[in-house]
């Protein structure tokens, strides 16, 4: 019985894409209709121009009158032409239009006739069984749908709102959903106005139409209510919620002769519903990656006038230096034979702080100058984040370890520990790698600006190591704060990574 009516359904998809392709041929047939009227309007409207010109160039002859009579009889036959073929294009449109809709209405309907003969026939042929077979899946959704309204719908129904969007292509916008959203939204419309979102077995038309709209109307309310609650971490729960109402508001249409809400018009809702948590959640992607540029450019300032303020304090510091040098220089000249040797050592002394303080001003300047040159950072927050959790950033600080001092800040317990710091000339494309590379160990699979990776410090190491990149290692996390913290709490703490608690 089962495959019959899988066979019966099977039918009935056949036919309904062969009307769905003949009327695709008719639509395309008028458009070619239609281009082939413009073509002859713009033919005469070429005409018409060319026999402007002829007139023009019969002026100069306006004594005689036979020219002048001929030139206004042709141009306002070919006026009247014109005229003529503007009215029988859009005669023309209008008519195509309307065999159109015709072929749409008659599809429709036709495809209406065979699923409610495939139904039949499956009735006729299954009998009761059919009938039971539908009232008892009916009921355990029916069941179902009560149970999630009664208890809650938890964290069963979670689905990830990012899987909406893993499938679309890359630069998809959030504007490119909202297209794609209302044109499901006009295929909605469409099953309202062609009359396909609810169907009843009343034959009075009054009551059938009553029973549509009440079913309709609560329908919608719930889809509406459902759709206005979008977030980035509720499309399962609301999905089922729209599942849900349309199993109870079918449930309660029985007692008005079977008024249900047809499955195709609840696709069409669940589609609504899809493109609007993909709207929100590029949105929200959007916002994080104007975030992360924002915070990129500050980033980029802060470093700029970390350089600025330290090539100041370089020139500064060798100008006092300087000064220094030429008064010791001075006094070397005239002092005694005792006291040259002091400052003798007093110069070799500053020229090396000279030397220095030059050499920090010139790495200042270099790094200014290349807007790539940075380090990549690898930090670890045992206390805060536990163990085998990583950090790998990017920073371009002159004095890199104030940004580990920054994310280290009150927004955690504990400070970062610090397990290498790569110079680099190019730490964005380094630090891009990597994050590549780990990708699959990145602790948030939905934020992939959060850079947090679960793994070991080791495979980090020889990852840099295989790209022939010189930088030191510490590879034990000192953690002080945290493990002074657990001594003070009464917890034992061994080089192994065992703890115990302390007994009397």
């Amino acid at each position: 019985m089962t495959e019959f009516i899988a066979f019966i359904l099977f039918v009935l998809l056949v036919v309904s894409v062969y009307q769905y392709q003949t009327l695709l041929k008719k639509n395309k047939q008028a458009e070619k209709d239609n281009d082939l009227y413009k073509l002859k309007a713009n033919e005469a409207q070429r005409e018409n121009t060319f026999l402007q010109q002829k007139v023009d160039q019969l002026t100069p002859y306006q004594d005689i009158a036979d020219a002048e009579v001929e030139a206004k009889k042709i141009l306002d036959e070919a006026n009247a032409t014109v005229k003529q073929t503007q009215e029988d294009v859009r005669e023309s449109i209008k008519k195509s239009k309307e065999r159109s809709e015709k072929v749409v209405q008659g599809a429709i309907e036709q495809s209406k006739r065979i699923l409610d003969t495939a139904r039949a026939r499956a009735e006729e042929i299954a009998g009761d069984a059919y009938e039971a077979k539908g009232k008892a899946e009916l009921y355990q959704k029916t069941v179902k749908a009560m149970e999630n309204i009664i208890n809650g719908y938890g964290d069963k129904y979670l689905i990830p709102s990012a899987s909406i969007i893993d499938d679309l292509a890359e630069g998809f916008s959030h504007k490119d959903a909202g297209i794609q959203l209302k044109r499901v939204r006009l295929v909605t419309k469409q099953f309202i106005n062609n009359g396909l979102a609810a169907d009843c077995d009343y034959v009075e038309t009054n009551r059938r139409e009553t029973a549509i709209r009440f079913v309709l109307d609560a329908f919608n309310g719930k889809v509406d209510s459902a759709l206005s609650m979008v977030k980035h971490d509720n499309y399962g729960k609301l999905r089922q919620e729209i599942e849900d109402a349309y199993t109870l508001v079918n449930k309660n249409g029985k007692a008005f002769r079977d008024a249900r809400v047809n499955p195709d018009y609840l696709n069409s809702r669940l589609d609504e519903l899809k493109w609007a948590v993909a709207v929100n959640e590029l949105k929200i992607i959007e916002r994080e990656e104007q975030r992360a540029i924002k915070e990129a450019m500050r980033e980029e300032e802060r470093a700029r006038r970390e350089y600025e303020k330290a090539i100041k304090d370089a020139e500064k510091e060798e100008r006092l230096l300087k000064q220094a040098m030429t008064e010791a220089e001075a006094k070397l000249l005239s002092a005694h034979d005792e006291e040259k040797s002091a400052l003798e050592n007093q110069l070799r002394e500053l020229q090396e702080k000279f030397n220095e303080v030059e050499e920090r001003n010139q790495r200042a300047i270099s790094m200014a100058q290349q807007t790539r040159t940075g380090h990549v950072y690898v930090i670890s927050n045992i206390g805060s984040f536990g163990e085998d959790v990583f950090k790998i950033g990017m920073t371009r600080r002159l004095e890199p370890l104030d940004r580990v001092k920054e994310l280290g800040d009150a927004s955690v317990p504990f400070e970062f520990d610090v397990h290498a710091m790569i110079h680099s000339k190019d730490a964005p494309t380094l630090e891009t790698d990597l994050h590549k590379i780990f990708a699959n160990s990145q602790i948030n699979k939905v934020n992939t600006r959060k850079e947090f990776f679960r793994l070991k410090l080791g495979d980090i190491k020889r990852v840099v190591e295989d790209r022939n990149i010189e930088t030191h290692w510490t590879m034990k996390a000192e953690a002080m704060h945290y493990r002074e913290s657990l001594t003070l709490s009464g917890v034992i703490y061994d080089d192994v990574g065992d703890y115990g608690a302390i007994t009397e």
